[in-house]
C-alpha cells in the first residue's frame, strides 16, 4: 500500500510541477472562475464546447501542488467528451473525494483511470476543496454560470 501512495504522490506532484493544459485557450466560448477562500488558490477554466463535446479545455491560474495536479488531470480526462459524461465524471470525481475515508471501493473504481490518485485526499478533508475547486469551475463554465465558483 505504501508504494502505490508513492506512486500517487509522484504522479500528483509532476502534475503540480508540470500542469497539462496550461494557459488560456483562445477559442474559448465557455469560461468560469474558481475561488477557495481557505487557502488562496484561483482558477479560470476555458472551454471550447461544440455539438455537445468538450472540444478543447485549459487552464490559467494559481494554488498548491494538489489543486494544480487536479486542474491538470482533469483537464486531460474532460477533453473530448460530452457534456453529460463530463457531468457524470465530476460526480465521479467529487463522490471520491468526498466519500467516507474508511471506504476504499471508491479508490479502487476502475471508471475513474488515473483520477483516482486523488483518493488519498479525502484523509484531508481541507485539502479536499483544493482538488475539487478546478472541477467545481468546469462545471461552472460548462453550465455558463456568471458567478465565481467557491469551494464554500
Amino acid at each position: 500500500m505504501s508504494d502505490l501512495r508513492d506512486l500517487y504522490q509522484e504522479v500528483i506532484l509532476d502534475h503540480g510541477r508540470n500542469p497539462r493544459n496550461f494557459g488560456k485557450l483562445e477559442s474559448a466560448n465557455r469560461r468560469a472562475e474558481g475561488y477557495n477562500p481557505l487557502c488562496g488558490d484561483r482558477f479560470t477554466i476555458y472551454l471550447f464546447v461544440d455539438e455537445g463535446i468538450v472540444r478543447d479545455i485549459r487552464f490559467e491560474g494559481s494554488g498548491c501542488a494538489i489543486a494544480l495536479a487536479s486542474a491538470s488531470m482533469m483537464s486531460e480526462d474532460l477533453k473530448g467528451r460530452s457534456e453529460k459524461d463530463a457531468e457524470k465524471r465530476f460526480g465521479q470525481f467529487h463522490a471520491l473525494l468526498t466519500g467516507d475515508p474508511s471506504d476504499r471501493e471508491g479508490a479502487a473504481d476502475p471508471a475513474l483511470g488515473k483520477l483516482a490518485v486523488f483518493s488519498g485526499v479525502r484523509e484531508f478533508p481541507v485539502r479536499v476543496k483544493c482538488a475539487t475547486l478546478p472541477w467545481h469551475a468546469f462545471e461552472a463554465a460548462l453550465k455558463e454560470e456568471r458567478e465565481t465558483a467557491t469551494t464554500e
